[in-house]
């Protein structure tokens, strides 16, 4: 198994909206915000490359929306889903699966595209995209909380081309060394793949945990349709995480790719940062 980190570029989001009820004057100390209290968020991938099969996670936003709907969100730096995976020697007809969190745009804005004859196709024409019945059937109806995140051309095309799999268990085994659990508190169904890399086990944080700044137990994103479920979810990771020495690979946070935890009187806190790469090597 080899992992690669596949950048997709960044967005801006409000600092408030990504830490709910924690005060600024304590959120502003661990994750920075402009004075329009924009905070600066990566959209970062994951890509597991197995003897046969070469499996992605997550998309970032893509580039099919038009320009009011990018005015919002502030898209910036230098690499692109195709120019990271090109980078890492992939090409989209490379992959054979993506695994989807969840459906919110940035998280699956990627897998769909514009061909030259204008119509929506997936990204990645060999692969099969992997979602959770709950997550799937929920963009199909979204609340009105959510609505705006579920955005039809993301991901009813790939309905279309036949190459969705639901997965309906919560706890399961997609490939060897590739585990699919499931958290419902930031959105019903939200997939955290956990991953077994030479003895070593690592989690995709997804929106469970965006960043470093979102360990601490209360620390949950306004988002979160059911912050109380999130708590809920946080202590069953926790638990694992312990058990299995477990690391995080961030998808969101802009300074840190991946950390360690530790037990502490005061609860669970981030032991060491370090990026995918130092993960690898030791």
């Amino acid at each position: 198994m080899k992992l690669y980190k596949i950048e997709t570029g960044n967005l801006k989001l409000d600092g408030g909206a990504m830490f709910g009820v924690v005060p600024k004057v304590l959120w502003q100390k661990k994750y920075p915000a402009d004075e329009n209290n924009l905070a600066n968020w990566a959209m970062r991938c994951l890509l597991i490359e197995t003897d046969n099969r070469k499996i992605l996670i997550d998309t970032g936003m893509g580039n099919k929306q038009d320009d009011k709907f990018f005015s919002h969100y502030y898209p910036n730096g230098n690499e692109t889903l195709e120019s990271s995976l090109q980078k890492n020697g992939f090409k989209p007809e490379d992959i054979t699966d993506v695994i989807l969190t969840h459906l919110h745009f940035d998280h699956v804005g990627g897998a769909v595209k514009y061909n030259e004859n204008k119509e929506l196709v997936p990204e990645f024409p060999n692969a099969v995209y992997h979602v959770s019945k709950g997550q799937w059937e929920l963009a199909l109806n979204p609340n009105r909380r959510e609505k705006a995140s579920f955005l039809p051309e993301n991901f009813i095309p790939l309905k279309e081309h036949n190459c969705i799999n639901i997965i309906t268990d919560k706890e399961t085994e997609l490939y060897p060394g590739i585990d699919i659990k499931i958290f419902n508190g930031h959105t019903i169904g939200q997939i955290i793949p956990y991953i077994t890399y030479e003895n070593k086990k690592i989690a995709y944080g997804a929106d469970l945990f965006p960043s470093t700044a979102h360990i601490p137990m209360p620390w949950i994103m306004g988002y979160d349709t059911q912050p109380l479920q999130t708590l809920k979810d946080k202590e069953r990771f926790f638990s694992d995480a312990i058990k299995y020495d477990m690391k995080i690979f961030f998808e969101h946070d802009l300074y840190n790719e991946c950390c360690s935890l530790k037990e502490t009187e005061k609860g669970i806190k981030v032991n060491k940062t370090f990026t995918l790469e130092e993960f690898i090597k030791n």
